[in-house]
C-alpha cells in the first residue's frame, strides 16, 4: 500500500483519517487507523503502553511520516501540507519541552518568536495564560525551580501560545500529584471554552478520559472499541461484582456459568453483572463463609478499558 494524499478533507473534521498505519521494520505499530473527530470535540486515544497512541500523534503532527494511508488536521493534508498542519497544532509531549535555564517569560516569549508573533502579542497572551496557570508571580523564575505541576501548566501554557485549532496532549499529567492532574484538567477545560479548540488526549488516568466527548481504545495499533464514555460503561453492565477468597478458581466456577469471565488480581475475582435484577443477597447467602468479602459497585471505564483488553474477557463484552 502506497502513502496518498486525502482526495478531499471533510472541512467540520478537525481531524481525519483513512487507514493510517505506520511500520518500523517488522513492527506494526498503528494498522489502518480510521478516525474522524469533529472541531471542537474533546478526544480521547486510550491503550496500554506500545499500543500506537504516541506514534499516532507523532504521525498527525507531521513528527513521523506514515508508512500508508491519509490524514488531515485542521483541513490539511499532513502529507501535502504538513508546514500548514504545523501551523495549526499545539503539542504537549509526555516529557517536557521546557528549557530549563530559561524564565517562565523566556521559555514563552521564545514559543511565541518561533510562532512569528509580534512582541505585542507574545506579551498579551502571556499575561493572560500566566494568569489561567497561576503562574504570574513565577514569570520571572527558572523553570528549574517550579514544581513539576507547575512546569506541566508551562508545558501547556507554550503550545497553545499561539491558539491553535487543535491541541495534542500526550500523556499530559504523567507522573504528577492528584492536585496538580486536577488544576492541569480546570485550566484546559477553560481554554476550551474560550478558545474553542479540538482537544485529542492520550492517558494512563481512566478517569480523566470521563471528561471526554468521545474515546477509542486501541491496541496493537488498532482500534478495538469507541464511543462516548457513558455509553460505553453503560453497555457494560450496571455492576461489578469483587470477591475476595483463597479459592478464586472455586469462585470462578461457580459463578463464570451465571456471570462470565472474571477479572483475577491476586485474591480477588471482579464479575461484570449485566442485570440491574441480579439479587446480591441471594449471592451472599449462598456464598456462606466460603470467601472472605463480597462488595459490588458500578463500573468506571477503568472496567471497560481493562475488560476490552483482556481476550479472556473481551469475548462475552462487544462494544
Amino acid at each position: 500500500m502506497q502513502v496518498a494524499p486525502l482526495p478531499q478533507s471533510d472541512v467540520s473534521l478537525a481531524i481525519q483519517t483513512i487507514d493510517l498505519s505506520k511500520a518500523y521494520g517488522g513492527l506494526q505499530a498503528v494498522d489502518r487507523l480510521q478516525l474522524a473527530i469533529p472541531a471542537g470535540q474533546f478526544f480521547g486515544l486510550l491503550g496500554p503502553n506500545g499500543s500506537g497512541k504516541t506514534t499516532t500523534i507523532h504521525m498527525l503532527t507531521t513528527l513521523a511520516r506514515p508508512t500508508a494511508g491519509q490524514a488531515s488536521v485542521a483541513g490539511h493534508d499532513v502529507l501535502r501540507e504538513s508546514v500548514a498542519v504545523r501551523r495549526e497544532v499545539g503539542l504537549v509531549f509526555q516529557e517536557s519541552a521546557l528549557d530549563r535555564t530559561l524564565t517562565v517569560d523566556e521559555n514563552l516569549r521564545f514559543a511565541g518568536m518561533l510562532r512569528n508573533l509580534s512582541r505585542a502579542t507574545i506579551r498579551q497572551r502571556s499575561d493572560e495564560l500566566l494568569e489561567l496557570f497561576n503562574l504570574r508571580e513565577r514569570r520571572h523564575a527558572k523553570v528549574a525551580t517550579l514544581s513539576g505541576g507547575m512546569r506541566r501548566a508551562l508545558d501547556i501554557a507554550r503550545g497553545v501560545l499561539h491558539r491553535p485549532r487543535v491541541l495534542f496532549l500526550d500523556e499530559p499529567t504523567l507522573g504528577l500529584d492528584v492536585p496538580s492532574r486536577r488544576g492541569i484538567w480546570r485550566f484546559i477545560e477553560r481554554l476550551r471554552r474560550e478558545e474553542v479548540m479540538t482537544v485529542f488526549l492520550t492517558t494512563h488516568y481512566l478517569e480523566e478520559a470521563e471528561a471526554c466527548d468521545q474515546v477509542a481504545f486501541l491496541t496493537s495499533g488498532r482500534i478495538i472499541g469507541a464511543g462516548t464514555p457513558e455509553s460505553l460503561v453503560r453497555r457494560f453492565g450496571p455492576y461489578v461484582l469483587e470477591i475476595d477468597g483463597t479459592d478464586m478458581d472455586a469462585v470462578s466456577g461457580l459463578l463464570s456459568p451465571r456471570l462470565g469471565p472474571c477479572l483475577k488480581e491476586g485474591a480477588t475475582a471482579s464479575f461484570r453483572v449485566p442485570d440491574e435484577q441480579f439479587s446480591f443477597a441471594e449471592l451472599q447467602a449462598e456464598l456462606n463463609d466460603s470467601v472472605q468479602a463480597v462488595r459490588w459497585r458500578r463500573p468506571n471505564l477503568n472496567d471497560v478499558f481493562l475488560w476490552i483488553n483482556d481476550p479472556t474477557l473481551s469475548a462475552g463484552f462487544e462494544i
